[in-house]
């Protein structure tokens, strides 16, 4: 059985199977972003899906009839409906990795202390989402992150580590729909990048990525490749600002702790 994580939405040609409207309408609910708190028009929503107008304008007036979204005739924008939530949550629910990594996240946190976040995360197309946080208890500065945040998958630590893990055919697959994301002129640095990821995780288990997915970020990764085609591949990673976390540090203590919490946490799910 081939695992597909995050499949891509565009119709397969001559697949009955697939049905156009149900992925048109996912890609709807996909436009929506955390900080989106004012709502999204129909206009917003068509330019971030690359659908046309009267297309997302069928598809919300489904979604707003059924709870999907909340519609607001004072500003013309639609919001998440509370029925959106519970698919979240029956996702996180399906992952016992989730909760059985929560503490084990929580202690590196607390070890590395003060702007240190931990996280683990799953491919969601271009993106990794965010599946779990943790934060230092003594923590004032950090990372702005949260379960349900989404980064490049292409640039970030989380999003390079998956990469370097996934199976062959499946890489190529993504490294091609990455390469049409980015562009001609942007993608040669990013691959480069990408490369340079599964060389470090091949030679000494993580990958450091300093300042390449944000400018003043460190941040360092490592994959954990999912024993069942029914449960995505994942990653964790370990991120703050720059002056939190210094290449000696990150190389020679937080990366080699990652890469054992991510090994322990593998062979607690073997027995479970």
């Amino acid at each position: 059985m081939r695992k597909r994580s995050a499949p891509n939405t565009e119709a397969p040609q001559n697949d009955r199977q697939f049905v156009t409207a149900l992925s048109r309408g996912l890609d709807v609910l996909r436009a929506f972003r955390p900080d989106d708190r004012a709502g999204l028009s129909n206009r917003d929503l068509a330019s971030r899906t690359g659908l046309p107008n009267s297309t997302v304008s069928r598809l919300t007036y489904t979604l707003m009839q059924i709870g999907y979204l909340l519609y607001d005739e004072q500003t013309g924008r639609y919001s998440m409906g509370v029925p959106v939530l519970s698919l979240g949550y029956a996702c996180l629910g399906a992952m016992p990795i989730r909760e059985a990594a929560k503490d084990q996240m929580q202690k590196l946190a607390d070890y590395a202390g003060d702007g240190v976040q931990v996280a683990l995360g799953a491919r969601d197309g271009p993106t990794v989402t965010y599946l779990a946080c943790a934060r230092a208890t003594n923590g004032m500065v950090s990372l702005q992150l949260g379960v349900g945040s989404r980064i490049s998958l292409a640039r970030s630590a989380m999003g390079r580590a998956y990469l370097a893990a996934s199976k062959e055919a499946e890489r190529v697959e993504i490294l091609a729909e990455l390469a049409e994301h980015h562009g001609p002129e942007r993608w040669p640095a990013i691959y480069k990048g990408i490369q340079s990821a599964a060389t470090q995780i091949a030679e000494r288990g993580f990958y450091a990525n300093y300042g390449e997915w944000h400018e003043g970020v460190h941040s360092i990764a490592v994959p954990f490749a999912s024993s069942s085609d029914g449960a995505p591949d994942l990653a964790f990673n370990l991120g703050g600002p720059a002056h939190f976390l210094p290449r000696e540090r990150m190389e020679d203590d937080l990366g080699p702790r990652l890469v054992m919490m991510a090994q322990a946490l593998r062979l607690h799910t073997r027995q479970m």
